[in-house]
């Protein structure tokens, strides 16, 4: 629990199964393996099995008449973060832990503070000092020790990395953690289940980290060698034009850290991937693509979403949906395609854009 990354050549680590590791996934139908040794004794808020909904108003409106998206901000805690934390802190609980360090922009912390609180564990999350304040509340109302920091995201999990080390605490980060990404391959699952195998042609995420795109394809990749599921789908990046360190190397821009700016999209928020060549090598296995978007369309498809869908997500998820017009236009997605967007966070989360 304590290593954040390879000894060797610094990567971030990934779990990896024995051939007769047995599955104990939540589905009837695709059971997915888990790192988590005593399943009885982990922890859980009932995460996962969120609905997906036709947006059909919506999808007439962007020319795409066959346009689902996944309501992962009915999780627990109120975002996709939940499915990663319960496995994360499931096997702290196997291993013992007692104290951990997380830092995020806001759900991470919030989805940790809850879960560390159900299972005893006493947290220590570092913020930015400008997170949204709603987001502060909610990490706090578990209990969690909060520790704001001025500056770029990157300071958070900088000052994070320090804490911990220093203090000899598990650094249990949703970025760098290999555990976190089992939690989240689930998404791919029910989307199996949910639309039968016959999977989408395109799932479009909002990606800083990258934790629900890895863990997404992770799963997919884990249906397809079962033999239950075909061809994996095309998936797809979106980040905020502020900061969009991926989608410059996807495309061969030149990026610095230092350009970062702010955007409302802070769920996305992220200068410098921990995991930026795997999202890069995932992205031309599938043949996915990446684009930026600006700040006022990120704005208006929130409120699109919830004018015209009763869909209130946050800024971070509205933010994959303004990136569906891109994508679009570059002749990637087709009328009759269908399309699932993960609406990964709750907009009362976040400031209201009225």
């Amino acid at each position: 629990m304590s290593t954040d990354v390879c000894r060797d050549c610094g990567a971030p680590l990934d779990v990896e199964y024995l051939a007769d590791h047995k599955t104990d996934g939540k589905s009837n139908t695709y059971e997915a393996r888990t790192p988590v040794h005593n399943a009885s004794s982990g922890v859980s808020l009932g995460e996962g099995d969120t609905p997906c909904v036709h947006l059909k108003a919506l999808g007439e409106n962007l020319g795409m008449r066959r346009l689902h998206g996944k309501l992962e901000c009915l999780n627990p805690t109120g975002s996709f973060k939940d499915r990663g934390t319960a496995v994360m802190l499931s096997v702290a609980m196997d291993h013992g832990v007692t104290e951990l360090v997380e830092d995020s922009s806001g759900n991470a912390g919030a989805s940790v503070s809850a879960y560390a609180a159900r299972a005893g564990i006493k947290a220590h999350v570092f913020v930015p000092a400008d997170a949204p304040q709603a987001k502060l509340r909610q990490i706090r109302i578990y209990g969690a020790e909060v520790h704001p920091i001025e500056g770029l995201r990157d300071a958070v999990t900088a000052a994070a990395m320090v804490y911990h080390r220093q203090q000899g605490l598990v650094y249990a980060s949703h970025m760098l953690s290999p555990y976190f990404a089992e939690g989240t391959k689930t998404f791919a699952y029910e989307v199996a289940q949910q639309f039968d195998g016959a999977l989408p042609d395109h799932i479009v995420f909002p990606v800083g980290n990258g934790s629900l795109f890895i863990g997404a394809f992770k799963g997919f990749c884990e249906l397809q060698a079962a033999g239950h599921t075909g061809k994996i789908p095309r998936l797809h990046c979106v980040q905020a034009r502020n900061v969009m360190p991926l989608v410059a190397a996807f495309t061969g821009q030149a990026w610095d850290p230092e350009a970062a700016s702010r955007t409302v999209a802070g769920g996305i928020a992220i200068a410098a991937p921990s995991r930026q060549e795997q999202i890069l090598d995932i992205l031309r296995l599938v043949e996915g693509t990446a684009v930026a978007v600006e700040e006022p369309s990120i704005v208006q498809m929130q409120l699109d979403l919830a004018k015209q869908e009763g869909i209130f997500a946050e800024p971070t998820s509205a933010a994959a949906f303004a990136g569906l017009e891109e994508i679009a236009k570059q002749g990637v997605i087709r009328e009759n395609d269908t399309v699932l967007v993960p609406v990964t966070g709750f907009g009362l989360k976040d400031e209201v854009p009225l």
